[in-house]
């Protein structure tokens, strides 16, 4: 089915309220890599990210007659479904709880305090690489990599032609690269 041919975001949504498995596939084929993405990029893991996304079609599925458009596009809404799910399992995940000291005490760290530092410092690293980029290729890789999008969706998203996207894309990594091999040197 060409782009033309599929139905409007609204028109799924009316589907959906409607209990249409057909508008939930539809859009799940639409959205589904770009709520892994939101997902995995809160979380941080794959299966977390791949339950929240589950649940979250589910939501929706159970809550499409309460959508209302003045409130928002479909993909927003299902996008602050996925959002606010995540969440939820991130504050499950790291919710203090108190232990007696002696406890405490007596337990290993559950992580080497070097390995983790380390890692911490090349995450900063990282991050700091993709900061010194040109908006054009941070913009790019940022999408492909935390947004979910392919070349195809990026040259569409960013009005751009498919080559230069590549391009982008391919020059950011370059610099990336550099940058991070100086810095271990």
């Amino acid at each position: 089915m060409t782009p033309e041919m599929l139905p409007a975001d609204d028109a799924l949504m009316v589907a959906l309220a409607a209990k249409d498995l057909t508008a939930l596939a539809t859009l799940y084929d639409r959205y589904g890599r770009l709520a892994y993405a939101l997902a995995y990029r809160i979380l941080g893991e794959s299966e977390g990210a791949e339950d929240v996304v589950q649940d979250a079609f589910i939501s929706a599925w159970r809550g499409a007659a309460g959508y209302r458009r003045e409130r928002g596009n479909p993909r927003g809404w299902l996008l602050s479904i996925v959002h606010h799910r995540s969440v939820d399992v991130l504050r499950r995940k790291t919710a203090f709880r108190p232990a007696p000291l002696e406890v405490a005490e007596q337990r290993a760290s559950d992580e080497d305090t070097a390995a983790s530092a380390e890692r911490n410092v090349e995450q900063q690293t990282v991050r700091l690489a993709l900061q010194a980029l040109p908006e054009a290729q941070r913009r790019t890789i940022e999408l492909a990599y935390f947004g979910g999008y392919t070349h195809v969706e990026l040259a569409e998203l960013m009005g751009v032609p498919l080559g230069t996207v590549k391009g982008r894309m391919r020059i950011g990594l370059q610099k990336m690269r550099r940058a991070l091999e100086g810095t271990r040197a």
